[in-house]
C-alpha cells in the first residue's frame, strides 16, 4: 500500500541531551532553538539536530519527502540557490537546507496553517538569513518574479485527482494528497521556468502513474535524466518513483525530441526487508540525511 498518509517515519524518543540515539551520533549543528510548540503542534527530528514543527493530528513528514530531498541533493551537480514547490510544513526544503549549509533556499505554500509552521521551524533551527517562504500558489507566475533562477528545484506533488482518492481526515493534509491546487503537469512547468542553466527538477510520484509523470515533464520540455523507484517492503512491486529531471534545451539533441536517450533507471530502493526490518541500504540513506539508521536486525 502507497504511503499516501504521508505520515512521521516511526523513530523512538531520543536520549535526554538529543545527541546519540542507540549508540548513533547525530551530526551537524545543533540550531539555536528558543521556539516552543503550540497546543495541538508537536517538534520533531527531521535532519540531524535540526527540528520540524508540525500538527500533531494534520499533515505530517513522510518517507516520499526526505527521499524526494535525499534524491535531489545527490543528483543536483552544484547548488548556490533551491526552490521547494508546494512545500507544505517544509519537510523536503528543510532537509535540502541541512544536506545544503550553503545554499539560500524558497519555499511556495498555499495554506497559511503550513506556512506558519515552516516560519516557526526556519526560526528554531537558524536559518532565517538564507531562508524565503512565499505564500501563494505555486502556478502564479509572479510569485518568482524578483527572483533569480535556481540550481535545485524540488516537488513532493499530490498523486491523485480530486475525486479518485478518499481525502484525508484533517483538512491540512487534504492538499498532500489530492490535486487541489495544480498537479504534477502544473508542478514541472514551474520549475522548468524557475531553473538555471543545468539545473536538477528532483520530484516523486506513484510508480503506477510513470506515464502522468513522463508526461507532465514532455508537456514542459523536460526530460529525466535518472529515475529510481521505490520498494516498501522486500519482494513487493515499486510504490513510488523518484526523477531527477533538467530542461532539453540544456542538453545536447539527442536527450531532446526524436532523441535516443532513456532515463537511467537505478536499481530499486527497498525500505524494508521480507522480515520488516530496515534495509541495510535505507539505514545508510536515513544517516545520510541525519536521520537515526533504524533496526537493522531482530533485537
Amino acid at each position: 500500500m502507497i504511503h499516501t498518509s504521508r505520515v512521521n517515519p516511526s523513530v523512538p524518543p531520543d536520549t535526554t541531551d538529543g545527541r546519540r540515539f542507540r549508540g548513533w551520533a547525530r551530526p551537524g549543528p545543533v540550531p539555536p532553538g528558543g521556539v516552543e510548540p503550540s497546543e495541538g503542534e508537536t517538534l520533531d527530528y527531521i535532519a540531524g539536530h535540526f527540528r520540524i514543527f508540525q500538527l500533531a493530528r494534520g499533515h505530517r513528514f513522510s518517507t516520499d519527502d526526505v527521499l524526494t530531498a535525499w534524491y535531489g541533493t545527490q543528483c543536483a551537480p552544484r547548488v548556490d540557490r533551491a526552490a521547494d514547490l508546494g512545500s507544505g510544513i517544509g519537510s523536503v526544503a528543510m532537509i535540502v537546507a541541512w544536506r545544503l549549509p550553503g545554499a539560500r533556499m524558497v519555499t511556495v505554500e498555499a495554506q497559511p496553517v503550513s506556512i506558519g509552521l515552516a516560519r516557526k521551524s526556519v526560526a528554531y533551527n537558524g536559518l532565517a538569513d538564507r531562508y524565503r517562504l512565499l505564500e501563494g500558489d505555486l502556478r502564479d507566475s509572479a510569485l518568482f518574479e524578483a527572483e533569480p533562477p535556481f540550481d535545485l528545484v524540488t516537488g513532493s506533488p499530490p498523486y491523485f485527482p480530486e475525486g479518485t482518492a478518499s481525502k484525508a481526515a484533517h483538512p491540512q493534509a487534504v492538499p498532500a494528497r489530492v490535486e487541489m491546487r495544480g498537479t504534477v503537469v502544473d508542478y514541472a512547468a514551474t520549475a522548468a521556468r524557475i531553473l538555471a542553466p543545468g539545473g536538477i527538477f528532483a520530484f516523486v510520484f506513484p510508480f503506477a502513474q510513470l506515464e502522468r509523470a513522463e508526461d507532465a515533464l514532455r508537456a514542459s520540455a523536460l526530460v529525466a535524466l535518472r529515475r529510481r523507484d521505490v520498494v516498501f517492503k522486500e519482494g513487493e512491486r515499486p510504490m513510488l518513483s523518484l526523477f531527477a529531471a533538467a530542461r532539453i534545451a540544456d542538453l545536447p539533441a539527442a536527450f531532446g525530441a526524436g532523441g535516443s536517450w532513456q532515463p537511467v533507471v537505478e536499481p530499486p530502493l527497498t525500505i524494508r526487508t521480507a522480515s520488516g526490518m530496515i534495509h541495510a541500504e535505507y539505514a545508510t540513506i536515513r544517516m545520510n540525511f541525519g536521520f537515526p539508521p533504524g533496526e537493522l536486525w531482530a533485537e
